[in-house]
């Protein structure tokens, strides 16, 4: 199949979604200079180069066809706005190479059902969008300048991607939750609507900065010993914290009041798990510098009661049923639909727990 007969049988919403986006980057976003190009796409780009040109076919789906130009200009946005300019891993690389090769798919997939249910665009919120972007960009002279060239691939992926919005909301839309889903799934998921447990602390925090040597930090650390010699002495922790401290709590004897476990810093989450209630920490040392803790009380996780929770228990429930629903919605298209697809020139994929690379 030669490039022209390609292009015949290609997706008319894809290829200018792929014209629009490149031309919004272009006239919108040039911050890199002319010819730049992200080394992931240089990474990818050669290793393309070794299997052929940019001609032929990516893949079928169904009757409709990617090229492997469309490819790579997909992948070339997709990996400018993941790795900007940065060189990323291989394996990253190779990763976002099916990734953007399964959208590619699964926009034409989508694009068949929208015009099976005979989806149109709403012009109010496309109208609306386009206003939007001039009076964003009511100063640039580059977008007053491109705006005529521009506004029809704009005008375009506007329009399909509200298409492809309003088919999600009609998938995702699972109706409202009976009493007994709502009791159901409240009962599967109690960690979701468990307070966590809280820790009611105390600090002195012998302040360091990051960055100071560490002659500093070991002074710091040395001093932090000597105060903690005081306290376990009988020396009362409120009166040294007010002294050494300086940490804004130090004015309250370093009272920091009941903390959520979790909020603390790795270090001191771990010291405070040894303490039991009027016990004292060794030294720890956390960003801002060197921490004594003592642990005043604690309170245990606490399920909070359905009533209590019903919004959040209600918004969460909607989200993951909605969720499942396009996954399966997404999967069935995919079955129904016959995909052949040409990764040769692909990166290899690592093989979980060898080195050996995968196709």
């Amino acid at each position: 199949m030669n490039i022209e007969q390609t292009a015949a049988r290609r997706s008319p919403a894809l290829t200018r979604s792929l014209v629009a986006a490149c031309a919004l980057f272009s006239a919108l976003h040039a911050f890199a200079a002319p010819g730049a190009e992200a080394p992931a796409a240089s990474q990818a780009g050669s290793h393309a180069a070794a299997h052929g040109s940019a001609a032929g076919v990516f893949a079928k789906v169904g009757e409709v066809v990617i090229t492997h130009q469309d490819f790579e200009a997909a992948f070339a946005q997709a990996a400018r706005g993941k790795f900007y300019h940065g060189k990323p891993p291989q394996e990253d690389v190779a990763k976002l190479q099916r990734e953007v090769g399964q959208n590619l798919v699964d926009e034409i997939l989508l694009e068949k059902e929208a015009k099976r249910r005979k989806l149109g665009p709403d012009q109010a919120v496309v109208d609306k969008a386009i206003a939007e972007y001039d009076e964003r960009y009511r100063d640039s002279a580059q977008w007053k300048a491109n705006r005529a060239g521009v506004l029809p691939g704009l005008k375009a992926k506007l329009e399909h991607d509200n298409v492809q919005e309003r088919l999600q909301a009609q998938v995702k839309a699972v109706g409202e939750p009976t009493a007994a889903q709502l009791q159901e799934y409240y009962a599967a998921h109690q960690d979701k609507f468990t307070s966590p447990e809280q820790v009611h602390l105390r600090l002195i925090l012998l302040k360091v900065n990051p960055s100071s040597p560490q002659a500093q930090w070991d002074a710091a650390r040395e001093e932090g010993r000597t105060i903690v010699q005081r306290l376990q002495a009988g020396a009362d922790f409120a009166d040294l914290a007010k002294v050494h401290s300086g940490d804004a709590s130090a004015e309250r004897g370093g009272d920091l009041g009941f903390v959520h476990r979790g909020m603390l810093p790795e270090g001191a989450e771990a010291a405070v798990d040894k303490l039991q209630p009027g016990q004292t920490s060794d030294v720890v040392q956390v960003l801002e510098g060197i921490a004594i803790l003592r642990l005043e009380a604690r309170k245990q996780p606490v399920l909070n009661p359905l009533e209590a929770v019903r919004p959040r228990l209600r918004d969460l429930y909607l989200r993951d049923r909605s969720e499942e629903a396009w996954t399966a919605f997404l999967a069935k298209l995919r079955r129904d639909t016959p995909v052949q697809r040409d990764e040769s020139r692909f990166l290899p994929l690592a093989q979980a727990g060898g080195n050996a690379p995968a196709r």
